[in-house]
């Protein structure tokens, strides 16, 4: 099993306050004879008559010397995760969960912008400081 990014649990505990049941930690993909690990996978009761909303997120703190790199990885992370959920649980959607300062910086950059762009490029932006989610890209829809 791989360890646990850096902000794992400020973002276990920001889903936690925006109202998300944590249901799997982390959530276990699996693809063939392979496993592929998801952060956090959790869920959110809305309507009776619509159910529950599922979303799977993988947190990832850009630490390297190379934040193209990073963006790299997480990218890479987000399309493989993506494909492997549409085959395996299509209900559910990925997010990439990036703290405040990656977004204000990284992804102002032309190329954090080439994946806003992207369609089906899902981010959640959190608070270090407050442990709170402060923006979906898109808007989640519970």
């Amino acid at each position: 099993m791989p360890a646990k990014d850096f902000h794992h649990d400020t973002v276990k505990t920001a889903l936690i306050k925006d109202g998300w049941i944590i249901t799997d930690d982390p959530l276990i993909l699996k693809i063939g004879t392979r496993n592929a690990f998801v952060d956090l996978g959790a869920e959110k009761l809305i309507a009776a008559e619509r159910g529950a909303t599922k979303i799977a997120v993988e947190v990832k703190t850009f630490i390297s010397p190379s934040p193209i790199n990073d963006l790299e990885k997480a990218w890479g992370q987000f399309f493989l995760y993506s494909r492997i959920l549409k085959k395996r649980d299509p209900n559910r959607q990925i997010y990439l969960a990036v703290e405040r300062n990656i977004f204000e910086t990284v992804f102002k950059e032309e190329a954090g912008q080439i994946l806003l762009e992207e369609p089906g490029f899902r981010l959640l932006v959190f608070d270090v400081k407050i442990e709170e989610i402060i923006q979906w890209k898109p808007q989640i829809s519970v």
